[in-house]
């Protein structure tokens, strides 16, 4: 089967960084971490959702488990800032290269930095997008994180 350009792109650009990336195509979408944790039968927290912030240093890629959301106030803490806020889909594809729903951990036309928060460490091995709202990847935690360059922080709202 052929894989639609996005995938192939970030499979390449996944290859670059050490991870070996079998993605899963899911015809009827995985846009939302409930939508993919359905679709490959995993609880929503293994889900890593990759969300583009925007501080005033610039973007930053945060690496939140499926089942919580991003604190503003911790993260602009963590990301060395005193205020942070989501991107839009087009300066989240601009950072990134990939749509909303679809964008992978790694991968990027330039380096992020990237932050993982501390409760995706419930979960070995974690799944991921691929490059588009339909299709992800599992990897190893630590692999992943490894890769992505990401420090663990905690920036969950609780």
């Amino acid at each position: 089967m052929e894989l639609p350009p996005a995938v192939a792109r970030f499979v390449d650009a996944a290859a670059a960084v050490g991870i070996e990336v079998k993605p899963v195509i899911y015809p009827d979408g995985t846009k939302s971490a409930a939508d993919a944790a359905a679709a490959i039968g995993c609880p929503v927290g293994a889900i890593v959702k990759s969300l583009v912030f925007v501080a005033d240093h610039g973007p930053l890629l945060v690496l939140m488990s499926g089942d919580h959301r991003v604190d503003p106030a911790k993260l602009a803490q963590a990301g060395g800032t005193t205020a942070v806020r989501r991107a839009t889909l087009e300066e989240a594809r601009e950072y990134t290269g990939y749509a909303a729903g679809g964008t992978p951990p790694v991968g990027h036309p330039e380096p992020l930095p990237v932050l993982a928060d501390t409760t995706l460490r419930r979960y070995d091995p974690v799944w991921a997008a691929a490059g588009t709202p339909s299709s992800v990847f599992a990897v190893g935690l630590e692999h992943l994180v490894s890769a992505a360059g990401a420090r663990w922080v905690d920036v969950a709202e609780r």
